[in-house]
């Protein structure tokens, strides 16, 4: 089971990603805009996620995916560590949330981070 630890380090390994304490908790940011963070007691996580396939998420794996009230009109999905099957599935998640915050010259960089694989 990931934990804190592990999100940030997988977090941190992703091009031009910094972390910064932001609403007493740590967040993390690929060329300052935020993809995830690590919200109350740093067993969950929060990253960006297309509404759409957030929903999808939340109805397919409601244990492990939930969407928080305060963030509902945004798009963002939550997601239990204890609930993430290993590294690679972590590192799958906060992958493709950098994605939808790195700017075109990051993605032209590196055109298969956070995308399936073939």
């Amino acid at each position: 089971m990931p934990d804190a630890e592990d999100v940030r380090r997988i977090a941190l390994s992703l091009p031009d990603t910094t972390e910064k304490i932001a609403w007493s908790m740590p967040t993390f940011r690929v060329a300052g805009k935020m993809f995830a963070t690590l919200p109350e007691d740093e067993t969950s996580i929060a990253v960006r996620c297309p509404k759409e396939e957030r929903d999808e998420l939340v109805l397919a794996e409601p244990g492990k995916f939930w969407i928080a009230d305060h963030e509902s009109q945004f798009a963002w999905v939550r997601a239990r560590l204890r609930a993430i099957e290993d590294e690679a599935e972590l590192r799958d998640i906060l992958a493709d949330s950098w994605r939808q915050a790195a700017p075109t010259r990051l993605l032209d960089a590196h055109p298969r981070l956070g995308l399936p694989a073939e």
